[in-house]
């Protein structure tokens, strides 16, 4: 009987000591840890990344390009996403909408205007808004509001900005998700 009891007493004992050193993993939007993507963590959109197309066939095919310079590991770039996110909901087919972490360019520049390391300032979150000839409509850090953004969009595509608004609603610290008021068909 006493050898039965060793291996479980030794078992339940690993157990509870393996149970009081592990930490539970929490998301956290607004600390620089790792999360892992941020798009469908804090923005109810899995569908960003990777981007459909890239700087250089957007440019190819005269489009509307918007890039989006991110970190996973960042607040203001997990505090933002839920915007990326609007961005997509608003402006549909009509624009390229490329988020593009930064972490490939990292220590690297580039002179050519179809990458997109040319645009890139080493702070994130960043928005770039090139039109179709491309000539830079919009280049700005940081918390970029939406209606700004719609504004270089408009002004690059030549449309005119949409005639409603984007809610970002938070269901806890976590998810946000963006909708449309007063409207529900997407601009073609």
């Amino acid at each position: 009987m006493n050898l039965i009891k060793l291996p479980i007493t030794f078992v339940l004992t690993l157990f509870i000591f393996i149970f009081t050193l592990v930490n539970p993993l929490n998301a956290a939007r607004d600390t620089n840890s790792f999360d892992g993507n941020i798009f469908p963590i804090y923005a109810g959109n899995g569908s960003l990344v990777p981007p459909a197309s890239t700087l250089k066939q957007s440019l190819e095919n005269k489009r509307t390009s918007v890039l989006i310079f991110y970190l996973d590991d960042n607040a203001d770039s997990k505090q933002f996403a839920p915007v990326v996110s609007g961005l997509k909901l608003l402006w549909t087919s009509t624009i390229d909408l490329i988020p593009l972490t930064t972490d490939e360019f990292q220590d690297r520049t580039s002179d050519n205007p179809e990458d997109a390391s040319y645009y890139w300032h080493g702070n994130v979150p960043q928005v770039v808004v090139i039109n179709g000839q491309g000539q830079v409509i919009l280049d700005d850090e940081g918390q970029v509001s939406i209606e700004t953004i719609n504004s270089a969009i408009s002004k690059a595509t030549g449309l005119e900005p949409p005639e409603f608004t984007i809610s970002i609603k938070s269901f806890n610290e976590y998810n946000s998700d963006a909708s449309k008021d007063g409207y529900t068909d997407p601009r073609k």
